[in-house]
């Protein structure tokens, strides 16, 4: 598919080199600074080493002090408490987080997370009936509750009080729970506004440490979770959210707890003594893209396959062969999730390709009522990639049509099916990911609406991805000094995003080839690629690029867009571009 590619708006000159100069460093990594909002001394100090003194006063967010109140009436009265959150990795790693430091202050303690295609998305009637049936007397809802207005009026009439901790948009009426933490409230004047679920419940816990006047370091202990949640909820990774997933990651990486080693290993990460010397337990860094790859996917999978209470019980255990035990069978229902998810695909796909009515239109809706529910969010998200168009993936459940929804740059789908709402039954999410529901006899005017919607919204460049490069390199500029300060950057992610450059007239040494597994020889890769015959030639690799072989095989020059890796072979390491796209029209 061909992609546009768009150099963003460089920074000011002057505050360029005044970084540059104070801070010792090439201009061009101080124009990606510029570019992130860090413009003096004292900002890059802050980015480069983020400092937990730098994490903003929970107190700050709206009911908090409620919340806390709440919390510690439980703890003197000795009630129980049931920690309620939603089934997908934002949910459960905050049901976990918070579960997990409430065991050092309050024994009366349960979990719950509700069945996916039982209960549903969100708070249900199920799990405040199962809160009063244990004679819970707070449930304290995770990542879910800002729009459960009536479950909270239910729970009420039962004698049960509700702490709702979530980042969603709230609706026009707010729950009347003892406190609701979330940052998005208009009323709410928290400095930072785009926590994660388990983010919110880390800030409920660091409330509670602070009155309980407890070291912080027992909430700290849990950021290996608020990270976990941060990477695969995709949220933006700055302000405060870059302080936790950098030191989340920091203990990721020194010391892992048993459940998250498990779903490591299980993942193919070895534990290695050698590295160990580099203040790491594993044969190589993981990464917040680690995280988003190999762990969100396998936590994710207990709650679409089977049981999304499986993936607590692993996360909070302490018993290393009881987490290893958990961690197998997580990954066995991974490997499940993959198969369903590449036949349900290719499914979807074979409709599309036989509709030439869909193929036409600016959106895509498809359906299919024995398509498993757990995994049509990412097949939702496949679809996407492939048609880039804003897509949603529908299935029966419970008799009415339940489903994902993912959207390209620029498009809020969150809007989009709020413009429809008279004819959902509930929709909820983020302005690229939403889920909905709706009867059959609704499908039909749905689609009608929201393709209306769509071509009032969506002009035809929108539905060109986009390659937005951070700024343009010589190879010249490239070297061991230029890396080290560049993988400071991280932790990558949404609003800090691994820088991308572009290089122009390249040409290729004349060793370029075609290489892949199984057959599928559709990767280039590079030995060395020089520009303007001057020094600095690099290795590259180029996935799935295999289109361009016959050009860069001919000798003709090309521009590349890529990222600046490390790549390691033989015990050698050195620097490769791992090339993002190919543009021959020089």
């Amino acid at each position: 598919m061909k992609k546009r590619w768009k150099i963003k708006d460089q920074a000011d000159s002057q505050t360029v080199d005044t970084l540059s100069e104070s801070l010792g460093i090439h201009p061009k990594l101080s124009n990606l600074l510029a570019q992130r909002g860090i413009t003096t001394f004292d900002e890059a100090k802050a980015f480069f080493r983020p400092s937990l003194s730098d994490l903003h006063d929970p107190f700050l967010m709206k009911d908090m002090d409620l919340a806390v109140e709440r919390i510690l009436k439980a703890i003197e009265n000795n009630e129980n408490i049931m920690v309620y959150g939603d089934y997908d990795v934002d949910g459960t790693t905050a049901v976990s987080l918070t579960y997990t430091f409430l065991k050092n202050v309050h024994k009366k303690l349960e979990f719950y997370i509700p069945d996916r295609y039982k209960e549903g998305y969100g708070v249900s009637y199920q799990g405040i009936d199962t809160a009063a049936e244990h004679e819970a007397k707070l449930i304290i809802a995770l990542d879910c509750g800002i729009k459960a207005v009536e479950k909270v009026a239910y729970a009420t009439e039962k004698g049960i009080d509700f702490i709702i901790c979530d980042h969603h948009r709230p609706g026009d009426k707010l729950p009347e729970a003892v406190a609701v933490l979330d940052p998005k409230r208009e009323d709410c004047n928290y400095p930072f506004k785009e926590l994660s679920g388990a983010g919110v419940g880390f800030k409920l816990m660091q409330a509670l440490a602070s009155r309980l006047n407890m070291d912080q370091s027992k909430v700290y202990s849990c950021l290996d979770l608020a990270v976990i949640s941060i990477a695969a909820d995709i949220v933006p990774i700055v302000d405060e959210n870059r302080i936790l997933a950098y030191y989340g990651l920091k203990r990721i990486n020194s010391k892992p707890s048993p459940g998250i080693f498990s779903i490591l290993t299980a993942a193919g990460f070895q534990k290695d003594s050698e590295s160990k010397k580099k203040g790491l337990f594993f044969n190589r860094e993981i990464t917040i893209n680690d995280l988003v790859f190999a762990v969100g996917p396998r936590i994710n999978a207990a709650g679409r396959i089977k049981e999304a209470t499986h993936s607590v019980k692993l996360l909070i255990s302490k018993n290393e062969p009881y987490a290893d035990k958990l961690g197998q069978e997580i990954n066995e229902l991974n490997i499940t999730r993959r198969d369903l998810d590449k036949q349900i695909t290719e499914e979807a796909i074979d409709i599309i390709r036989q509709s030439e009515v869909l193929q036409s239109k600016k959106t895509t809706v498809v359906y299919r009522p024995t398509w498993h529910k757990g995994v049509i969010g990412i097949v939702a998200s496949r679809l996407m990639e492939h048609y880039y168009k804003p897509t949603i993936v529908l299935t029966e459940s419970e008799g009415l049509l339940t489903g994902s929804a993912r959207s390209v740059k620029d498009f809020d789908i969150y809007d989009a099916l709020d413009s429809c709402s008279d004819l959902l039954e509930h929709f909820g999410g983020h302005m690229y990911a939403a889920g909905l529901a709706l009867k059959p006899e609704n499908l039909k005017p749905f689609m009608e609406a929201l393709e209306a919607y769509a071509e009032k919204h969506i002009t035809e460049e929108m539905l060109v991805p986009e390659i937005e490069i951070d700024e343009e390199l010589y190879l010249s500029d490239i070297n061991a000094k230029f890396y080290r300060i560049l993988r400071q950057f991280a932790p990558f992610g949404p609003g800090n995003m691994t820088p991308l450059f572009m290089s122009k007239n390249l040409i290729d040494t004349g060793f370029a080839k075609l290489v892949g597994k199984n057959g599928n020889q559709n990767h280039l890769k590079f030995e060395t690629v020089h520009q303007n015959h001057t020094g600095n030639p690099l290795g590259a690799i180029g996935f799935n690029l295999g289109e361009y072989y016959d050009h860069i095989k001919a000798g003709k020059p090309f521009n590349l867009c890529y990222h600046v890796e490390e790549n390691e072979w033989q015990g050698h390491v050195s620097l490769q571009l791992r090339v993002k796209d190919i543009d021959p029209e020089v």
